[in-house]
């Protein structure tokens, strides 16, 4: 297991995944980006990304309850925060990356680091 998790702030670069049409408010989409699994969430303030891979057992974050800013996990209910990839309830102890996101127009970007 990881020691912890990247917050990319200031990105190498960004990759379009998707419109923003693609992403509704309180439900996530998942894109898959360079061999990254991608979950993007449109909050009341903006767009946000973080990995789609719990860090306690490498389950779907996507497919869980949205809680406000929260992400919970559908297999042990370890809660993310949707904003910083932060963990904040067991059973998982170690944040999930998280990505800067940019709105280009009507397209969606993804902040990636440098390889």
């Amino acid at each position: 297991m990881r020691e912890g998790a990247v917050v990319i702030e200031k990105a190498a670069r960004y990759v379009k995944v998707g419109k923003v049409a693609d992403i509704p408010e309180g439900r996530p989409e998942t894109f898959e980006v360079e061999d990254r699994h991608i979950a993007i969430y449109r909050l009341n303030d903006g767009y946000y990304a973080i990995e789609d891979i719990c860090t306690h057992d490498g389950g779907p974050l996507a497919e869980g309850e949205v809680d406000d800013d929260v992400v919970i996990c559908p297999r042990h209910g370890a809660r993310f925060s949707i904003r910083t990839g932060a963990a904040l309830s067991f059973p998982a102890v170690t944040p999930v990356d998280s990505y800067p996101v940019r709105v280009e127009g009507d397209d969606l970007l993804v902040g990636l680091p440098e390889d």
